[in-house]
C-alpha cells in the first residue's frame, strides 16, 4: 500500500513541474519568454477568451474592440496601444434648464486630460498623465522627472482574458462608466455643492452606448443624480444628464510646436523642460493652432495657394434655424482669405451635418468632428472653446457655442450705438439681411477664437477715429484691423455721413497673425522657425494695424475693450453726441410702436451700459499708459505714459 501511495506521490509531483515548464519557452536566441499565463475558469481568476467574449457578444471593431454582453462592456486592447497617449474629453450632451447658471449647454466640455491605459500584473489601469514637465529620454534628469511627477490612476480593471493570438487584453469597463468616477464626471464639485448633489442614483442611471472607431471610443451616458435642490423640477430632487465621454489617441508624431512670441496673439500651452542647459528648467510656450500641412510641398515652396493635407471641417447643428444657415457658413468660410495669406487654399470648409440617413453614426458629441453648436438658451451670448494636444497645441477639435437669445444683443447694440446716423437700426424689426450679417462677424469672432487667437484689443486703436466717418475707408477696412477685437460697430460715424460701413468685418491683422501661425516651415525643429517668425515681426513692427494689445492691459488706452479709434477723448464725445439723438427718440422707436414698455426699459437700461462704457474709455486715459511689447534688441521703450496734456483734457 505504502508502495502504491508513494509513487502517486512521485506522479503528482511530476505532473506539477511538467505544468510549470509549460507556462516558459525557448526563444531562437536561447532567452527565456513568458507567454499569456495559462487561463483559469475559476471566479476572478484569468479565463479561456470565448469564456469572455461569448458567441452571443456584439462586437465594434476600431481603435479597441467593443464587446456587448448581455449588459457589459467589454475593452479588447490591442498590447500595442498599452502605453499610448490619449486624448479623453467629457462633454454634456443633454443637460436640464439652468444647469450651471446659463453658461453650460449641450455641447460643454466639462474635463480634457490625457490618459494612457497601462498593464500591471494582472489588471489594467487607467492613468492621468501630464506633460507640464518634461526632459528628453537620453538624459538622466528623465528619471528623477519621473519619479517626481507620478501619474494618478483613475481606474483600476482586472485583466478578464487575452486574446487568442496573446496580442490583446480583455477587460471589464461596465463599472467605469455606470458609476460615479470624478475624473470623468459631468458635475463639478463647485456644481454639487450649489445642487445639493448626494449621490449617484444606479438605478436611474445606465450606459447608453459605446463606440469604437479607427482612432476613437465615444461612449454616452445617462446620469440622474440625488439633489436637494436641482436647477430646475425641484419637486423630483434629481438632476439627469446625458454624457458623451470621447477618447481619441494622439499622433504618434506630435506636430511640431511654434514657439510662441508675446508680440503676436496665440493661446499657449506651457511645458517645464529639466532637460534645459538653463540653470533651472526652461519654461517653453507653443502657440495652440490645427496641423495644416500642404498636400504638394514643392508647389506650396514656390509661392502657389495649395490645399492642406486635413482641411479644418466645421459642421452647423443640426438644430440650426435654417435662416441662419448661410450667414453661419459665411463666417466660418470668412477665414478661408487669410489661410490663402498663409498659402492655404480651402483651408477651412463649412457643411451641413448629415443626416441620420446619411451616416447613422454622426454624433455632434464624437471628438472627429467640430461644430458650430445652435443652443437653446436665453444666455445672451457665444463663445469658441477648442481641444488640444498637450505635447504640441495641436488643436484636435473644437465646438462653437452660440446662444439663441444672442441674436436679441446685437439687434440692441446696433439700434444704441448706430441709430443716430443709421436710418436702418431705427427699428425694433432690423432687417434680417442685416441681422444675418451681424450673426456672420460673431461667428467669424469665435472660429477665429477656435483657430487659436485670444482677444486683440489694440485693434481698434489702428485707425483714427475720423477714419470712421469716411465711406469709402469703412467698406474698405471695416471700423478696426481685426475681427478678434470688441469692435462691434461704427458708434463714431454722424448723422449725414455717407456709405458708412457700421457692422465689423475682417482687417488686416486676421491675415498676419494666421501667415505668422499657420504658414508651413521647413524646418527641423521649433527653435529654427524662430529667425524667420521674428522677421515677420520686426516687417510690421511699427505699423499699428498689425500690433497686438492685451485685453489684461486695463491700464493701455490703446487696448480697451469696445473702443474705437485711435482718441478716447473724441471718440467718447462723437459716441455720446449720437447717444443723446438715440435717447431722445427711443420712445419713438419703440414703445409708440408696441404699445407697451418692455423693450423701452431693457433698451434704455443698456443704453446706460453704452453711455459708461464711452466714459470709462476716457477715464483709462488718466494714468494712462500704452505698452508695447518689444525685444531687447528692439528700438523704443515698451511702456509710455500718455501726454500731461492728453490727461488734462481726459479729466476736463
Amino acid at each position: 500500500m505504502k508502495k502504491i501511495l508513494l509513487f502517486c506521490l512521485a506522479a503528482s509531483l511530476f505532473c506539477a513541474t511538467n505544468t510549470t515548464a509549460q507556462k516558459k519557452k525557448k526563444s531562437k536566441k536561447g532567452k527565456t519568454e513568458q507567454t499569456a499565463p495559462t487561463q483559469k475558469s475559476k471566479k476572478g481568476d484569468i479565463k479561456n477568451y470565448n469564456q469572455v467574449v461569448t458567441n452571443d457578444a456584439i462586437t465594434d471593431n476600431g481603435l479597441f474592440k467593443v464587446h456587448k454582453v448581455d449588459k457589459k462592456y467589454l475593452y479588447e486592447i490591442p498590447f500595442s496601444k498599452l502605453g499610448k497617449d490619449m486624448l479623453w474629453v467629457t462633454r454634456i450632451s443633454k443637460i436640464p434648464t439652468g444647469l450651471g447658471g446659463g453658461y453650460m449647454n449641450a455641447g460643454s466640455k466639462t474635463n480634457e486630460q490625457l490618459v494612457h491605459w497601462v498593464r500591471f500584473q494582472d489588471k489594467v489601469l487607467l492613468k492621468g498623465k501630464s506633460y507640464d514637465n518634461v526632459a528628453d529620454s537620453s538624459k538622466a534628469i528623465s528619471a528623477s522627472v519621473k519619479v517626481n511627477n507620478y501619474e494618478p490612476t483613475l481606474f483600476a480593471f482586472d485583466i478578464e482574458a487575452f486574446s487568442t493570438d496573446s496580442t490583446s487584453v480583455v477587460i471589464d469597463v461596465t463599472s467605469l462608466f455606470s458609476t460615479d468616477v470624478p475624473a470623468i464626471s459631468g458635475l463639478s464639485s463647485r456644481l454639487r455643492k450649489t445642487y445639493k448633489v448626494k449621490r449617484l442614483d444606479p438605478q436611474r442611471s445606465f450606459i447608453n452606448s459605446v463606440k469604437s472607431f479607427p482612432e476613437n471610443i465615444e461612449v454616452k451616458q445617462d446620469f440622474t443624480f440625488n439633489a436637494s435642490e436641482p436647477s430646475t423640477l425641484r419637486a423630483t430632487e434629481s438632476i439627469s444628464l446625458q454624457i458623451n465621454q470621447s477618447m481619441i489617441l494622439l499622433p504618434e508624431e506630435p506636430m511640431q510646436p511654434r514657439i510662441f512670441d508675446p508680440r503676436v496673439g496665440f493661446f499657449t500651452v506651457s511645458q517645464y523642460d529639466f532637460g534645459s542647459d538653463e540653470l533651472k528648467a526652461d519654461e517653453k510656450t507653443y502657440i495652440r493652432r490645427w496641423r495644416l500641412e500642404p498636400k504638394d510641398p514643392e508647389a506650396y515652396a514656390r509661392g502657389e495657394l495649395v490645399e492642406p493635407v486635413k482641411p479644418i471641417v466645421y459642421y452647423l447643428d443640426p438644430g440650426t434655424p435654417e435662416n441662419l444657415k448661410e450667414y453661419i457658413k459665411q463666417g466660418i468660410e470668412d477665414w478661408k482669405k487669410p489661410f490663402e495669406t498663409a498659402g492655404f487654399k480651402n483651408a477651412i470648409i463649412a457643411r451641413d451635418a448629415p443626416t441620420p440617413e446619411e451616416d447613422p453614426e454622426f454624433s455632434p458629441e464624437d471628438i472627429r468632428y467640430s461644430m458650430i453648436r445652435y443652443v437653446a438658451s436665453t444666455t445672451r451670448n457665444a463663445v469658441g472653446p477648442s481641444v488640444s494636444d498637450p505635447r504640441s497645441g495641436e488643436i484636435i477639435e473644437s465646438d462653437i457655442i452660440w446662444y439663441h437669445n444672442h441674436l436679441r444683443s446685437y439687434r440692441n447694440r446696433y439700434l444704441l450705438e448706430t441709430g443716430a446716423a443709421n436710418p436702418n437700426a431705427r427699428t425694433l424689426n432690423t432687417n434680417p439681411k442685416e441681422i444675418g450679417d451681424m450673426m456672420r462677424m460673431v461667428i467669424a469672432h469665435e472660429v477665429g477664437h477656435a483657430l487659436g487667437y485670444p482677444h486683440n484689443m489694440a485693434a481698434s486703436y489702428a485707425y483714427p477715429v475720423d477714419s470712421l466717418r469716411n465711406g469709402e475707408f469703412t467698406q474698405k477696412n471695416g471700423i478696426a484691423a481685426s475681427i478678434m477685437d470688441y469692435a462691434r460697430y461704427n458708434y463714431i460715424a454722424q448723422p449725414g455721413d455717407k456709405n458708412i460701413r457700421f457692422i465689423r468685418q475682417m482687417g488686416p491683422y486676421d491675415h498676419y497673425v494666421t501667415n505668422w501661425g499657420y504658414r508651413y516651415l521647413e524646418a527641423d525643429s521649433p527653435e529654427a522657425e524662430v529667425t524667420t517668425l521674428n522677421k515677420w515681426i520686426l516687417e510690421k513692427a511699427d505699423n499699428p494695424i498689425y500690433k497686438f494689445g492685451r485685453q489684461s492691459s486695463r491700464f493701455d488706452p490703446q487696448s480697451q475693450t469696445e473702443g474705437l479709434g485711435d482718441d478716447p477723448v473724441k471718440a467718447s464725445t462723437y459716441g455720446i453726441k449720437n447717444l443723446k439723438y438715440v435717447a431722445k427718440n427711443l420712445s419713438n422707436w419703440t414703445s409708440d410702436q408696441t404699445n407697451n414698455y418692455d423693450d423701452l426699459e431693457e433698451l434704455y437700461g443698456e443704453l446706460l451700459g453704452v453711455y459708461s462704457r464711452y466714459v470709462g474709455h476716457v477715464v483709462t486715459n488718466i494714468g494712462g499708459v500704452f505698452e508695447n511689447l518689444k525685444t531687447p534688441k528692439q528700438n523704443g521703450t515698451v511702456y509710455t505714459a500718455l501726454s500731461k496734456t492728453k490727461q488734462k483734457e481726459s479729466m476736463k
